[in-house]
């Protein structure tokens, strides 16, 4: 299944560019980077501008990000990430299974 807005938080969103629209913590706001791992609670990315790797908190965020394979770009909430990483496909799995 391939990435696109209606199905991204279903997906692995490690390696995605990422950038932070909104977030609670103010001097967050505008960061752009990688995405290099991911928690329950956080994101991990590789800050285009700091040049080192930095914990955002999901809860509280706002994030644009850009899928390479099309180049289409995405606002996601960071509580619809929330969780471990691993639960978005049983998600997917449930709602499918339910049709």
């Amino acid at each position: 299944m391939l990435r696109t807005g209606d199905n991204i938080i279903y997906h692995e969103i490690i390696g995605l560019k990422v950038k932070i629209l909104s977030h609670v913590d103010p001097t967050l706001i505008n960061t752009t980077g990688i995405v290099v791992d991911e928690t329950m609670n956080t994101l991990q990315m590789l800050s285009d501008k700091r040049k080192r790797v930095i914990r955002v908190s999901k809860r509280g965020g706002i994030f644009l990000f850009t899928i390479p394979e099309t180049g289409e770009e995405i606002v996601v909430d960071g509580m619809q990430i929330f969780g471990r990483p691993e639960d978005r496909l049983k998600r997917i799995k449930s709602v499918s299974i339910r049709r």
